[in-house]
């Protein structure tokens, strides 16, 4: 019976992993059908920032209803947007049924996390689990573009939405015959303040963050005007949360120190995952003159040994400490992130294969354990709760991530391209080195690598900072071995 539903899991993980990708090789052909190009970054944001909203709510609601009714919703709502999506006539209507599957993509992540901490008792065993699905959203996170490229060049744009319904309800028929909980009687309380307050903050933050990010223009009245409207949200969402009888997050969360400082690592790591998503296909093409197709080849050791490393931990937790093979994770992301920022234009390829999969194998190490310690440190019944507040801050942490990045990456190539004379640069033109003159080619390859060089050491030090953070995890679980019980 587990294994019936350990493979629905990982069959409605696929397709709510993938989906956040596989659009990217699609976007040319999408905006050529239903024209909008202005708006075509809304079809990647919208999806994240659904995403992001809606899965604490869903953490709650699986703890006050069940796991199964609330992962059962999420897929029939993400089946729904993806049929939608597939019919679409416009951008504004894609980018509106994109918004209906990111609501039901927010139920996938943490339920299924939740459900797996239910079904398996041991830590062992939920390693194992947990290493498949980290293993899951790493190799979706490459496979999804390969795959979309493809069903656009030999059918259609629209068949990368229609695929995901037949698997979508395969998924959800396993479950519905599977998987049985045993759910507490009575009668549950639903925090719509803290929700409605929750949710109206998260949208400003975030929209606001997108927004400055594609625009650089982060003193408009517009975009202050959206953080000063999340930061009063935020304060007034805490002050129901305070006072509520069932918190959507309860903030005794946030005395736990091993939750904290786990979540902690999770917007590091969300950060620097996003880093290399965004700019090593960049580096490829730009730096080192790459094919589309080449740069993805170039990300295959990423996910490659994210599952080498997942299946590694199935094998070493119970031998080794939790806590310790997070700092061993880190380490190995540590020197990959050396690599990344010894690389020059001039480096041999190999170094990048090198680098991209040394940092899968430190990722696969961690992330399963993660969620390992955030199950074993709270009770039961705020498992649900507490998985999702994890999961939050790891799509919260790409959006800010990619956000801090752009700044970055603007300020600095702007600069350069000013220095060198060359304020209307086209960027972009050096994904096409043979439309170039070869001294203008260099140009925007420097340009391009200094850029890029300066976020791979903002990486770089991000990394060194989770070293030290996972070393206060050591010292707290050491102190408190127990949490579990709080």
């Amino acid at each position: 019976m587990k294994k019936q539903i350990m493979t629905a899991l990982l069959l409605v993980t696929v397709l709510a992993a993938m989906e956040g990708t596989i659009v990217s090789t699609a976007v040319p052909r999408i905006t050529s059908d239903l024209s909008g190009i202005e708006l075509v970054s809304w079809v990647y944001a919208v999806y994240m920032l659904a995403t992001a909203v809606s899965t604490p709510i869903y953490g709650k609601l699986a703890d006050l209803f069940g796991r199964k009714k609330v992962i059962l919703s999420g897929i029939v709502l993400f089946l729904v947007g993806s049929a939608l999506c597939g019919i679409a006539m416009s951008m504004e209507q894609l980018i509106f049924y994109r918004a209906i599957q990111g609501l039901g993509a927010g139920a996938v992540m943490p339920i299924t996390m939740t459900i797996i901490g239910d079904l398996y008792s041991e830590a062992k065993d939920r390693a194992k689990a947990q290493g498949w699905i980290s293993a899951v959203w790493g190799v979706a996170g490459v496979l999804g573009p390969l795959m979309g490229g493809f069903l656009v060049d030999t059918l259609s744009w629209r068949y990368i939405f229609f695929l995901n319904i037949p698997f979508g309800l395969l998924a959800f028929f396993m479950l519905v015959v599977n998987y049985k909980e045993e759910l507490t009687k009575g009668k549950p309380y639903i925090d719509y303040k803290g929700a409605v307050t929750f949710s109206l903050g998260t949208i400003a933050f975030l929209y606001a963050l997108l927004t400055g990010s594609q625009t650089q223009e982060w003193t408009s009245p517009a975009i202050i005007g959206l953080f000063i409207f999340a930061l009063i949200t935020f304060i007034v969402f805490v002050r129901i949360e305070l006072t509520s009888p069932e918190p959507l997050i309860p903030l005794n969360l946030f005395k736990n120190r091993s939750v904290l400082i786990v979540n902690t690592l999770t917007l590091i790591v969300g950060a620097i995952i996003i880093c290399i998503t965004i700019y090593l296909p960049i580096w490829s093409q730009g730096v080192m003159g790459k094919t589309a197709t080449q740069a993805g080849f170039i990300l295959m050791p990423l996910p490659v040994f994210w599952t080498l490393g997942s299946l590694i931990v199935g094998n070493i937790v119970g031998k080794m400490k939790e806590n310790w093979i997070i700092t061993l994770g880190l380490t190995v992301v540590a020197a990959a992130s050396g690599i990344f920022f010894s690389l020059t234009a001039h480096s041999p390829e190999f170094l990048i294969y090198a680098a991209s999969g040394v940092l899968g194998l430190g990722m696969g190490l961690m992330m399963p354990v993660f969620m390992l310690i955030i199950q074993s440190s709270v009770p039961s019944s705020k498992r649900g709760v507490a998985v999702a507040s994890n999961t939050f801050t790891n799509t919260f942490s790409q959006t800010l991530g990619s956000a801090v990045f752009g700044t970055i990456f603007n300020i600095i190539t702007l600069s350069k391209a000013e220095k060198a004379g060359q304020d209307n640069l086209n960027l972009n033109a050096s994904f096409e080195h043979g439309s170039l003159p070869t001294e203008k080619l260099v140009q925007l390859q420097e340009i391009l690598a200094s850029g890029i060089h300066a976020i791979y050491g903002v990486m770089l030090l991000l990394v060194i900072m989770g070293v030290g953070i996972s070393l206060l995890l050591i010292k707290e679980r050491q102190r408190s071995p127990e949490e579990s019980s709080h």
